[in-house]
């Protein structure tokens, strides 16, 4: 995407109603207004709130609100020029339930209050394989800690991922640490009983990569 474009689309989620964009200073110095508020001011009820972590398109947040109308989707990415295409989506097609979050993944915590979370979505984060980026895998534990502390008690953490590597890990993490997995899949799309949500909403990497004959792995925890 070239500069232009990627201007273009900063400028445009300057001016759409679903897209927020706190600085580091107003999250770090909670002055976020949103923070607790969530529902309230921007959805204005009182559904069960869900994010999706590192969103990317927007894809599977505007997917699972249209398949949810019932519960209010927050997409958070740092690239506002990736989930521009998302939020534009909603806008033309009235989906009022989903908004965008411009912010890091490990900012989270300033972005939401405590229980204010029921559920989480990460769909194909990267899985760091490298053990010098093991801090920045999604799952590992001081992530878990963040998502626990906005999170309510029977909240559920969801993960979708082509990587099978991240998927071990993450299972074996969950086993290690005595968290509550309710949920194991290697290949969604070959074994039966797969949860509709996991199977019937692809982002436009995930068809790619069931082109490739790519298995599509899931796990869905609570995190104790």
């Amino acid at each position: 995407m070239g500069s232009k474009n990627k201007l273009k689309r900063f400028r445009e989620n300057e001016t759409f109603n679903n897209v927020f964009q706190p600085t580091r200073e107003e999250l770090v110095n909670n002055t976020f207004a949103l923070k607790g508020n969530w529902n309230k001011k921007v959805f204005k009820n009182s559904n069960p709130l869900v994010l999706e972590l590192g969103c990317g398109k927007g894809e599977y947040s505007v997917g699972l609100a249209q398949k949810f109308p019932n519960k209010n989707f927050v997409g958070i990415d740092i690239k506002g020029a990736r989930f521009w295409r998302g939020a534009k989506t909603a806008i033309e097609e009235n989906i009022t339930n989903v908004a965008f979050l411009r912010t890091q993944i490990e900012l989270i915590e300033y972005a939401f209050a405590e229980n204010e979370v029921d559920e989480i979505w990460i769909t194909f984060p990267d899985p760091q394989i490298k053990y010098k980026r093991t801090k920045h895998r999604m799952t590992n534990s001081s992530f878990l800690e963040k998502y626990k502390a906005v999170l309510k008690p029977e909240g559920v953490v969801n993960l979708k991922t082509d990587s099978e590597f991240m998927h071990g890990y993450t299972l074996g993490l969950l086993h290690g640490a005595g968290h509550e997995v309710l949920y194991a899949n290697h290949d969604v799309y070959k074994q039966e009983g797969s949860p509709e949500e996991v199977t019937e909403i692809q982002t436009f990497y995930e068809s790619q990569y069931l082109e490739k004959g790519k298995a599509i792995t899931y796990i869905r925890f609570k995190i104790k």
